[in-house]
């Protein structure tokens, strides 16, 4: 199993969960997140300023959705949230796939791939 971590932009959100939902993954989970990349959080019309070490910086805010899912489903994934989710443009996000050791759904007991589907 892996689990597919991407960071998004706000405003993408609802269609990214529709096109997950399209390909079979129902399931995922979404935090609130800020963040800056090259541009520093500046190009944005609506930076949030944070204290950081008695200057202030800007952070764009964003959304993570956390996704596990079978290795074979890792690419259609990927891809989905790819084509949703990519301008061109800066802060389009970035997409992080890490290996899962083991899965527990605590309800029920279950291990591995039925704990996540």
């Amino acid at each position: 199993m892996k689990e597919v971590l991407a960071i998004l932009q706000m405003n993408k959100m609802e269609e990214t969960k529709n096109a997950l939902q399209v390909i079979g993954v129902p399931s995922f989970t979404a935090y609130k997140v800020a963040g800056r990349g090259k541009q520093k959080g500046l190009q944005v019309a609506y930076p949030t300023p944070l204290e950081a070490g008695g200057r202030k910086m800007s952070y764009i805010p964003q959304r993570m959705i956390s996704v596990v899912v079978e290795d074979e489903f890792v690419p259609a994934v990927v891809a989905v949230i790819t084509r949703i989710n990519r301008t061109g443009n800066f802060g389009d996000g970035r997409i992080f796939v890490c290996p899962v050791e083991e899965a527990i759904r605590i309800r029920t007991g279950e291990h591995g791939v039925e704990a996540v589907s």
